[in-house]
């Protein structure tokens, strides 16, 4: 069983971060956006991870093979960004059999065993959302199955939204049915989206059911980064208990995630903080926080920041949305 994660986009939402990093690779409650997603196919049945990769996507690979050596591994490049199809079609010489499909800026719960194993030609991952209209919607018959797809609908009234988590029991279908889309030239704003080639599928008499996530969270803007921070930390990654960090006089408020060597004086952090490895926190407030790798942070007061590696702040007090090797000083916002 093979998982295919396109991960070529540029992060523009999630800017100054993914200048110098793959948006993928931003940390999120002690680890990148990617970790988190490989570590729910453990236990799965994956043999191969498909890697679709575009705007920084070098550093995908080491990374990887670093901490998920258990999963072969395919790298192919998506230099020209023309839609999700197009991305999956790139990867066609090493599609076939089961395939999961996943995109790795959200952070979802999902029985992936029960998709797996669903008598269907394809499972769609869904959640009811307000208002649908930046999702592809899936449009279900009584006994349950799908009957089409939708891209952006138009209007609101259809909510059951598809959120990025597929599997197909037959990748070579599915590369077929965007070949067809593709010929067809079958688009929206100019690029090819899943869900017109699962039509195509539907069309050709294929079966396909849905999956209900019981959790979802959205990693592609800061805001909703933090609170994607704050849910794992709530559920699960938070290691004030275990952590060997080095704190003098200074006070942890959980959930956190610290790590082992980072020091922390004279300071109060958390709740909801992350502080990586290398960083210095001291005579400082901070809650709502990710401090990234070898950052300092001196006589401040943040909330509701995200700090890239190498930063060093000082005499600030508000929130802060900061890009790698930058400086911030003596500046108060009112909150």
């Amino acid at each position: 069983m093979k998982l295919i994660l396109p991960v070529a986009g540029y992060g523009k939402r999630m800017r100054p971060h993914t200048w110098s990093r793959p948006k993928v690779l931003i940390d999120v409650a002690g680890k990148p956006m990617l970790g988190h997603v490989l570590d729910q196919f453990d236990g799965v049945g994956i043999d191969e991870v498909i890697y679709i990769t575009g705007w920084l996507g070098e550093q995908i690979k080491p990374y990887v093979e670093a901490n998920y050596p258990q999963f072969g591994a395919q790298f192919v490049e998506q230099e020209e960004l023309v839609g999700q199809s197009h991305a999956i079609w790139l990867a066609r010489e090493h599609i076939s059999g089961p395939c999961f499909i996943v995109f790795a800026d959200t952070i979802s719960r999902i029985d992936l065993r029960a998709m797996a194993q669903a008598d269907a030609d394809g499972v769609l991952g869904v959640w009811q959302v307000d208002d649908p209209r930046r999702f592809g919607v899936a449009f279900t018959r009584p006994d349950g199955t799908v009957e089409r797809c939708v891209e952006k609908p138009e209007s609101a009234e259809h909510k059951l939204a598809i959120m990025g988590v597929y599997f197909v029991r037959e990748g070579r279908d599915l590369i077929g049915a965007i070949e067809e889309q593709m010929a067809r030239r079958q688009t929206l704003k100019g690029e090819f989206f899943l869900a017109d080639a699962f039509n195509l599928m539907l069309e050709q008499g294929a079966r396909f059911t849905t999956e209900t996530m019981t959790v979802w969270q959205d990693c592609g803007v800061p805001a909703y980064h933090l609170a994607t921070n704050r849910w794992l930390l709530d559920h699960g990654s938070d290691n004030s208990h275990t952590t060997c960090a080095r704190c003098v006089n200074s006070t942890v408020i959980p959930p956190v995630h610290l790590a082992d060597d980072c020091v922390i004086e004279n300071s109060v952090v958390g709740p909801h903080a992350v502080i990586e490895a290398g960083c210095q926190v001291v005579d400082s407030r901070l809650r709502d926080v990710i401090l990234m790798a070898g950052s300092l942070v001196q006589g401040s007061q943040l909330h509701d920041s995200l700090v890239g590696e190498r930063v060093e702040v000082k005499g600030y007090t508000g929130s802060l949305n900061v890009g790698d090797d930058s400086q911030v000083a003596g500046r108060t916002t009112v909150d």
